[in-house]
């Protein structure tokens, strides 16, 4: 997106209410906000602080034709007004011009997050969860839904399956993902899935487990070993692929293009002692025991964006009392992440995104090349 596109393409943004703004958008409320995050400020007191400064005011002058800077409260209602649900679309077609032209064998993996600190506050009656879609292999969040709870995240997945295009994809998701709705969803909307079994779906967990472990059986599965040595521990997985899956088929129907079973043992030493666990998992595709090794890994992937928004923007310790400005909030980072992502993977750069983001702070300059670069 082009630095004078910002506040047109976020002035179109859906509203939960009307405002009397006077001289003040929503568009450029969510420029300075976006643009500020991208600096690596965790709230809007920051970002204010930020944006009143006379270098920064001149630069979004310059650049942004924002003459006028709202208050810290006039930030803070006009980010609250924002429809969440609309700043995801917007958020949604924004990536699409990031995402590489072939989609083909890539993993969009989906998982959720509590947001901690909103369980401590009374503005809300439950914590905050939001569920999110990623596209593991380039590290950008495609999509995300907020939930009441957990539980709700099922029906939350197959309505984002809906609204994201995961032709060609392999979908991966926890154990909670794993229904024959679900994968129905997936394959309908031209996706692959694997699913990872256990306890809510207990005859296909009991099913694989006692299959994999039977030493006989299991000698005769495709198998593949890794190491890998991180400080003083040493992770080996074990991966194991079967394609004969006509004897689940006939006791188990509903999963439709079930195609293969495998299972992962994560075995860990730590100063001479070992432990290790199992993962058994299912797939519309018949996957080599390396493919599986690397879909079941992406899975995993999508943790590192959590991580990232614990690190860089303390998200677990947001005193937002307002649900909207929390969901929007998120989304932004989000948002963030996935500029700092795209500069990466096309420019090259080794810097990490703790370095860039303070290089955007330091040098106003700095966030024209993340944000321009395509």
């Amino acid at each position: 997106m082009e630095k004078l596109e910002i506040v047109r393409y976020f002035n179109s943004v859906g509203k939960t209410r009307e405002h009397n703004g006077y001289i003040h958008s929503v568009g450029r409320a969510l420029t300075i906000v976006i643009l500020g995050t991208l600096c690596g400020l965790t709230n809007i007191e920051e970002i204010h602080q930020w944006v009143m400064n006379e270098r920064t005011r001149a630069f979004f002058r310059k650049n942004f034709t924002i003459y006028e800077i709202p208050t810290c409260r006039w930030l803070k209602e006009l980010l609250s007004i924002v429809d969440p649900e609309s700043l995801n679309e917007r958020f949604m077609e924004w990536t699409t011009k990031l995402l590489p032209e072939k989609l083909d064998g890539m993993t969009i993996a989906f998982d959720g997050k509590t947001i901690c600190s909103t369980g401590k506050m009374n503005g809300y009656v439950k914590p905050l969860h939001i569920l999110s879609a990623y596209l593991a292999e380039a590290g950008l969040t495609l999509s995300q839904k907020t939930v009441d709870i957990k539980s709700n995240e099922i029906p939350a997945m197959r309505e984002l399956l809906k609204l994201i295009d995961i032709h060609g994809c392999m979908v991966v998701a926890d154990a909670l993902h794993c229904q024959t709705e679900t994968a129905e969803a997936i394959i309908t909307n031209g996706g692959d899935y694997l699913l990872n079994a256990k306890g809510n779906q207990e005859t296909l967990t009991k099913d694989i487990e006692d299959y994999v472990q039977d030493e006989q059986l299991r000698a005769g599965m495709a198998t593949v070993v890794t190491s890998e040595k991180n400080g003083g521990r040493i992770e080996t997985r074990r991966a194991y692929v079967s394609h004969d899956v006509s004897w689940m088929k006939e006791h188990l129907p509903k999963w439709r293009n079930m195609s293969c079973f495998g299972a992962i043992n994560r075995q860990f030493t730590v100063d001479d002692k070992t432990s290790d666990e199992w993962h058994y998992y299912i797939s519309s595709c018949m996957l080599s025991p390396e493919e599986l090794l690397k879909y079941a890994g992406n899975e995993w992937a999508i943790e590192s964006m959590h991580w990232l928004l614990d690190v860089h923007f303390d998200e677990d310790s947001c005193r937002l009392r307002d649900s909207n400005s929390n969901q929007n909030l998120n989304i932004i980072r989000k948002m963030v992440l996935n500029y700092l992502r795209n500069y990466k993977n096309k420019s090259g750069s080794k810097r990490p995104f703790s370095r860039l983001m303070f290089a955007c702070l330091l040098h106003c300059d700095e966030i024209l090349k993340i944000i321009n670069y395509s």
